[in-house]
């Protein structure tokens, strides 16, 4: 399905609208590496060339698809998800003082992850199930990802509009210096990581007293 080209994205735009937006951005939400970003630029482009479809309709079916998939995948990753990795999460060395580091920094820095995890392609897919796993605050989270998935949709719906064609240029660009920057951030956050991991540890026993819970 992620090999699904513009062709076959602006087919499934012709005959089934709004839901095709609202479908491809929640799955890829839940977890599933589906095109909901270029689903939202085709759209709006097919907004902006046949207004068979209005713009901001577009933008809210790509935004309420993001919402509700990411509420699946963060409920998904708070059940099933921690559950699992509190069972297995020892044959990959994540034990149970690494996992209450886990939930302690998702207490602290969870809001800025789910927020700007939406423009980063690989965030964008698996925050909401990390954030699930990691115990994070469920109001909490719905305040960050209802922000970041109304300003995604909209940012991009409007500027792909705006654009017409040259948004495929611009995106492409955009995605290499995000994705860049993201690389290098999450590099630098696993060498801090690994520098302060003790320390760290110690701070999430003080915020987290006690066993996980089960």
């Amino acid at each position: 399905m992620s090999s699904l080209g513009e062709h076959d994205l602006a087919h499934l735009l012709a005959t089934y609208g709004y839901w095709a937006v609202f479908a491809f951005v929640g799955v890829e939400s839940m977890g599933v590496p589906l095109p909901g970003e270029t689903m939202l630029v085709t759209a709006a482009l097919y907004a902006g060339t046949t207004h068979r479809l209005n713009l901001g309709l577009v933008i809210i079916a790509a935004a309420v698809g993001a919402i509700l998939g990411d509420n699946l995948g963060f409920w998904i990753g708070r059940t099933g998800g921690y559950h699992l990795v509190r069972r297995y999460g020892r044959y990959i060395r994540l034990n149970q003082p690494r996992l209450k580091l886990g939930q302690y920094l998702f207490q602290k820095y969870g809001g800025t992850v789910v927020f700007f995890g939406r423009f980063v392609s690989v965030l964008r897919t698996w925050a909401a199930f990390l954030a699930g796993v990691n115990r994070m605050d469920w109001w909490r989270f719905l305040a960050f990802n209802v922000a970041g998935g109304a300003l995604w949709a909209t940012l991009y719906g409007v500027g792909s509009y705006a654009l017409g064609e040259q948004i495929h240029r611009l995106s492409k660009a955009i995605a290499i210096v995000v994705g860049a920057m993201a690389a290098i951030l999450i590099i630098a956050v696993l060498v801090f990581l690994r520098r302060n991991e003790a320390r760290l540890e110690e701070e999430a026993e003080r915020a987290l007293p006690g066993p996980l819970a089960p």
